[in-house]
C-alpha cells in the first residue's frame, strides 16, 4: 500500500524535474535519428535502445508528442520545429485508420497538443495552421467514433483492434478525440446522411466501460473486489450480450493488469474535467449530465483507492495484481519496489499514468470543494509516485540508454520484454509511451509549481 509522502509539494519536485528534461532532451534526439528513415515507430528499448515491434503502431504519436511536451517543458526550439515536421509527415494515416481504438493516443498526443499550445499562447500559430490541426481533431473524432458495436445490455462502445466482440479498458483515453471533436463542432454521418452525436459515443462507451470493464465488490462475480479492473469484456457480436472478462496482456481475466488501470484512472478524470466545460443543454437529450457524471466518478473513485491498496510502499505498482509467484517477494505491498526482484516485474509506465489519474482526479474534487481529504490523497499519492519515478533506480541516467523511465512492461504473457543476463525477469528497459506520460506528468506538476495554466487536452480552441 502507498505511502503517502505529506511533505512533498509541486515545488519540492521542480529539482527532479528538470534534472528529467535535461536527461529528456538527448533520448528524444538519439531515438529521433535512430527512426529517422525507419518506416517503424519505436515501442520499448531492447538493451537501452529503442525498437520497433509489429502490432499496430499505436506509439508513434508519443514519439512526436514527446518533443511536443520537451519544448512546452524547456522552451527548446528544436523540439518543436521536429514534432511538427514529422506530424505533417506521418501522421496523417492515423486520422483515418478505422482499424485501431488508439486515436486518443496518437492524435492527440500530437495534434492536439499543438492545438492546445497554440491556444495557450506557448506557440505561435496561423489561422490556417490552427484550422489544420483541427481539422485533423474532428477527422479523428469521428473515425474512432465509427468504430462502434452495440450491447444488448444497453450503451454501445468503440471496439479494440481485436474485433467487434472486444471492449478495452485502454479506450478510455481515446475518448479524448471523441471529445475535441465535439467540442469543434463536429458529428458522424452515418447512412442517409445520419447525424450520429459524438458526445453520445462517448457517454455510452464511458458507460459500458464502468458497467462491464470496472468492479465495485458487489458480487458480480467470486472475484469481485473495489477497483478491480479487467483489460477485456467480451459480447457476442450477434446480439450484443456480455459473455465474460479477458485480458491480451495481463495475468488473467481475474486479476487486474495494472497499465488497464491506470488507462481507467487517468480517463475518467480527465473526462470528468472535460464535462465541468459543457453546459447543461449539452446534455439533455442524453439523459442529463448527473447520470453519466455519477458513472464515471464511482470508477475513478474505485480504481484510484485501488491503485492506493495495491501499489508497493513508494507507489510503484508490479505488473499485475495476481500474477503468480507475487507472494515469493513477500510482503509486497508494505515495502518500496523492487525492480530486479527475480519473481514479477514492476510496471513503471502503469505508475506513470496512474500519477497523471490520481493527481487529475484529486484536482477535480478540490475544484469543487469535495471530499477535501480524499483530493489532498490522491495528489499527495501522484506527487510521492512522481518522486519515485523522477529517481533512479526509474529515471534513467545513463545517456547511452536511450529510455527515460525504466523498468517498463509491454506484454508479459508473450514474453515481449527483455531480460538481461544475470535476471530472472524483465527489467532495465522503457516505454516510448512510459516515457511519454513521465513527461506528461513532470509539466503537469512543473506547471502547478510555476502558477502556470493547468494543462487539459481540451485545453484548445479552433480559432
Amino acid at each position: 500500500m502507498i505511502k503517502l509522502d505529506s511533505t512533498l509539494t509541486p515545488e519540492r519536485l521542480i529539482p527532479q524535474i528538470e534534472r528529467l528534461f535535461d536527461l529528456s532532451a538527448g533520448k528524444i534526439r538519439a531515438i529521433a535519428g535512430a527512426f529517422e528513415s525507419s518506416p517503424g515507430s519505436p515501442v520499448i528499448t531492447v538493451q537501452g535502445a529503442y525498437a520497433g515491434r509489429d502490432w499496430t503502431e499505436w506509439t508513434e504519436g508519443f514519439h512526436y508528442g514527446s518533443g511536443l511536451l520537451q519544448f512546452d517543458a524547456t522552451g527548446d526550439a528544436w523540439f518543436l520545429d521536429w514534432a511538427k515536421k514529422k506530424t505533417v509527415e506521418r501522421m496523417a494515416a492515423h486520422v483515418t485508420h478505422t482499424g485501431v481504438h488508439d486515436h486518443g493516443f496518437n492524435n492527440v498526443s500530437t495534434y492536439g497538443n499543438l492545438l492546445r499550445m497554440a491556444t495557450e499562447g506557448k506557440i505561435e500559430a496561423s489561422k490556417f495552421e490552427r484550422h489544420f490541426y483541427a481539422l485533423a481533431l474532428k477527422a479523428s473524432g469521428a473515425v474512432q467514433a465509427a468504430r462502434w458495436s452495440c450491447t444488448r445490455e444497453g450503451p454501445g462502445y468503440i471496439c479494440s483492434f481485436n474485433g467487434a466482440h472486444s471492449l478495452f479498458a485502454d479506450t478510455i483515453r481515446s475518448l479524448r478525440s471523441l471529445a475535441l471533436a465535439h467540442k469543434f463542432g463536429h458529428v458522424l454521418r452515418g447512412e442517409n446522411d445520419s447525424r450520429i452525436s459524438l458526445l453520445e459515443r462517448l457517454i455510452q462507451h464511458a458507460a459500458a466501460t464502468a458497467e462491464f470493464n470496472v468492479y465495485y465488490g458487489e458480487g458480480r462475480d467470486a472475484y469481485d473486489v473495489r477497483g478491480r479492473v479487467a483489460h477485456e469484456s467480451i459480447f457476442n457480436p450477434a446480439d450484443g450480450a456480455y459473455r465474460c472478462p479477458s485480458t491480451q496482456q495481463g495475468y488473467s481475466p481475474f486479476t487486474t493488469w495494472t497499465r488497464a488501470l491506470a488507462w481507467i484512472m487517468c480517463g475518467y478524470a480527465e473526462q470528468l474535467e472535460y464535462f465541468e466545460t459543457l453546459p447543461e443543454s449539452e446534455f439533455a437529450a442524453l439523459g442529463g449530465r448527473g447520470p453519466i457524471e455519477v458513472i464515471m466518478r464511482r470508477a475513478a473513485e474505485a480504481t484510484c483507492d485501488y491503485y492506493l491498496e495495491q501499489s508497493a510502499t513508494d507507489g510503484i505498482p508490479y505488473w499485475d495484481t495476481g500474477a503468480p509467484q507475487l507472494a515469493k517477494i513477500g510482503d509486497w505491498l508494505n515495502k518500496p519496489s523492487d525492480p530486479f526482484n527475480e519473481y514479477e516485474p514492476v510496471d513503471s509506465s502503469a505508475a506513470a499514468i496512474a500519477a497523471q489519474g490520481l493527481w487529475r482526479f484529486g484536482t477535480y474534487l478540490n475544484r469543487r470543494g469535495e471530499q477535501a481529504h480524499r483530493s489532498n490523497d490522491y495528489r499527495q499519492a501522484a506527487l510521492t509516485v512522481a518522486k519515485t519515478l523522477f529517481e533512479p533506480p526509474y529515471l534513467s541516467t545513463d545517456p547511452q540508454h536511450q529510455g527515460l523511465i525504466l523498468h517498463s512492461i509491454y506484454h508479459r504473457p508473450r514474453g515481449w520484454d527483455h531480460i538481461p543476463p544475470g535476471h530472472k525477469q524483465p527489467c532495465g528497459e522503457s516505454s516510448m509511451w512510459g516515457d511519454y506520460h513521465a513527461r506528461e506528468l513532470a509539466l503537469i506538476i512543473q506547471r502547478a509549481a510555476e502558477h502556470e495554466t493547468y494543462p487539459l487536452f481540451f485545453n484548445a480552441q479552433e480559432t
